[in-house]
């Protein structure tokens, strides 16, 4: 499809200015379709991932439905977002398209900020753009009324009715005039969305950009099949390879987004976390921080990500596997904007989740490539590439160098130049790094009556007394880790408690799951099977008469199997 010049939109020549000026020069997909219909008075549905230029294809018509001079009405357009960095985001959008239309004034109102403050800009304000909750407020307060308006565009309306704004929103839409023009973008269309837009919107016309077209354009797509437990040292290595100028890492969870920024600096990386529970200035800071490349590496999660606008990010990275393929495609339009190239990398660990990822690959029909966990030796080598490279450019660009001398006097003494050069490499770049955790690639896994090679067994405080079966400790395995049925090895079944055979890798992993944990309905303890060089012949069975706190520390004597008993009474 032929991109489709501004000037072909029939835009008023002052906002024409103002997009020239912001360096935009042809329509994305999106604008095109969306600008045309807004501007002849449609309702309008758009739906299109993140990165598409939605702000400007709602912002543009918006602005040019604004009348402005003496006894005009105060607020007539209305822009709903979820969050208060998307609000700041959208606000920020509408001032540079209105830059040379004086008349045009904006407020932006979001919760955690002084509410004095928004009461006076709203005084003046014919353009508002807010979260629900504090728009509500305001109307509340009669800070904000809404009896003129003509628009009202609710942006990422399927995030703000997974955030629990239905009912705000609805109270909002019908304290609003019958005749205003409604318009809605979502990046997906669960039935709450559908049902929104049958009840407030007139006649609505649909737009609807082709998935495939945003998944793949200037997007790399590669998985790494990580061993359970490993994903963080997987992702030191990876980091440390590709050495990304500008990267976000997506969790599915607050609390692993914590615990990663929390590695990664102990590593040396320049990383900052961003999610929900964090103070609203603390993630504005965080925002602007990566916006304008002081961080380098943002971990979030997929709602806090949504005020992020930054073009570029040269790499994505999946650490938790999204929720859904649209999810994916969300979190992987973040890279590969402005038509520059970008890389999207997603963890996996285990079958069920490469199961899981191909399915995605196969929906947005994307070619996502399997790649080898890189290794020490290979990381230095890509690291001594990119120092070498630094200095070549540094050669070309200066003709003569502030050291040069300093190197003479180093010469004169006896010291050859190669030397000298590596000591001062070393002086800049630092030793290489040779305490890397390398990671042997995942291989398949063959199951034989014993514990085979990469396996290891862990005992269960449950067993026959208390009716447990082997599918009972399957699913509880499968359910609450990430192995698979077919990953799990011989199981054991003694009076008291089990022993079950699981791949070495994810030995920690799965230990740390299961511990207090329930198994048909009965609380139980996890831990490493110990033996005494006596292989895996369990001692003689004994009655079992400690106290729990005892017997959980006390896995290596374990009871002999014996025959069921009907139990007496």
């Amino acid at each position: 499809m032929n991109p489709t010049p501004f000037i072909q939109l029939h835009i008023r020549p002052e906002i024409m200015r103002a997009i020239e000026a912001m360096g935009f020069e042809n329509a994305t997909d999106i604008q095109a379709q969306s600008i045309p219909l807004i501007q002849n008075g449609y309702d309008v549905i758009g739906r299109s991932q993140t990165g598409t230029g939605k702000t400007l294809a709602f912002g543009i018509p918006a602005i040019e439905k604004v009348e402005t001079g003496e006894g005009k009405p105060q607020v007539q357009v209305l822009i709903l977002c979820p969050t208060r960095e998307l609000a700041m985001q959208a606000c920020e959008e509408i001032k540079k398209l209105a830059q040379f239309l004086p008349g045009i004034r904006t407020a932006d109102v979001y919760g955690g900020a002084p509410m004095d403050r928004q009461i006076l800009k709203l005084k003046r304000a014919n353009v508002v753009v807010g979260t629900p909750g504090r728009v509500m407020d305001h109307m509340r307060r009669r800070t904000l009324k809404l009896d003129h308006l003509k628009m009202i565009v609710l942006d990422e309306a399927d995030e703000m009715l997974s955030m629990g704004f239905r009912e705000d929103i609805e109270t909002i839409l019908q304290d609003t005039p019958d005749d205003r023009q409604t318009i809605l973008f979502s990046a997906t269309m669960p039935p709450a969305i559908l049902a929104l837009t049958k009840e407030y919107q007139k006649n609505p016309q649909l737009v609807e950009i082709d998935k495939k077209q945003v998944t793949v354009e200037n997007i790399e797509q590669y998985f790494y099949d990580v061993p359970m437990g490993r994903k963080m040292d997987a992702l030191n290595l990876i980091l440390r390879y590709y050495n990304p100028s500008l990267a976000m890492i997506f969790c599915n969870t607050k609390s692993m987004v914590d615990e990663i920024a929390a590695f990664l600096t102990k590593q040396g990386f320049n990383v900052e976390g961003l999610h929900g529970d964090m103070k609203q200035s603390q993630r504005t800071k965080v925002m602007e921080s990566f916006k304008y490349g002081k961080t380098s590496i943002l971990v979030a999660t997929d709602v806090a990500a949504r005020g992020i606008d930054v073009n570029d990010i040269d790499y994505v990275i999946n650490y938790d596997i999204p929720q859904n393929a649209e999810y994916y495609v969300h979190r992987i339009g973040r890279t590969g904007r402005a038509g520059k190239s970008g890389a999207a990398i997603t963890l996996c660990s285990g079958r069920r989740q490469v199961e899981q990822l191909m399915f995605t690959a196969r929906v947005t029909k994307s070619k996502i490539v399997r790649c080898e966990i890189p290794n020490a030796g290979q990381i230095r080598q890509k690291m001594a590439e990119q120092q070498m490279q630094q200095i070549e450019n540094l050669l070309h660009e200066k003709g003569e160098l502030a050291y040069s001398d300093l190197v003479e006097r180093l010469n004169e003494k006896g010291f050859a130049p190669e030397l000298v050069a590596a000591a001062l490499m070393e002086l800049h770049f630092g030793r290489p790094d040779l305490e890397l955790r390398e990671i042997k690639a995942n291989k398949a896994r063959i199951r034989t009556d014993g514990a085979p090679s990469g396996y290891s067994k862990i005992v269960l405080g449950i067993g026959r007394s208390s009716r447990v079966a082997p599918n009972h400790i399957v699913g509880a395995l499968t359910e609450r880790t990430e192995l698979a049925g077919r990953d799990i090895g011989k199981i054991e079944i003694y009076d008291d408690r089990s022993i079950v055979g699981i791949p070495t890798d994810a030995l920690e992993s799965t230990i740390s799951a299961m511990h207090n944990s329930k198994i048909c309905g009965r609380p139980i303890t996890a831990a490493a099977y110990e033996n005494r060089g006596r292989g895996d012949r369990a001692p003689q069975q004994r009655r079992d008469i400690r106290s729990p706190r005892t017997a959980e520390k006390d896995y290596r004597k374990l009871p002999s199997k014996k025959r069921y008993h009907k139990p007496r009474g």
